[in-house]
């Protein structure tokens, strides 16, 4: 049924989502999706545009974040690895800044 595409592919509990079934007369006309199967879609991708809303205003507003320090004199590029660095646990940019260290000595500096 999967290759029907009347069945989704199981999901990570090993579940199948029901999207419909094909013509009763049993031509090859496209998947009729259940009435149940067509609200749970449509939830999905209202859910889905109103993230993506979120995430261009977010966008717009790290960019205005960015513009504001650039102006100010801040380069934002050191800024941006600033954020990153951050975001790292410590125990492994200890690690990356060591490793940073032994291969730099390794091959005799910059």
């Amino acid at each position: 049924m999967e290759e029907e595409k009347i069945i989704a592919k199981a999901n990570g509990e090993g579940r199948h989502v029901v999207l419909g079934s094909t013509a009763d007369d049993g031509s090859e006309n496209p998947v009729v999706i259940t009435a149940a199967a067509q609200s749970r879609l449509k939830s999905f991708i209202e859910r889905i545009e109103r993230l993506e809303e979120d995430k261009a205003a977010i966008s717009g507003d790290l960019k205005d974040v960015y513009a504001e320090a650039k102006g100010d004199g801040f380069d934002t590029k050191v800024m941006r690895k600033v954020v990153a660095l951050r975001k790292k646990d410590k125990a492994k940019l200890e690690e990356e800044e060591a490793l940073l260290d032994l291969y730099l000595s390794a091959i005799g500096g910059l």
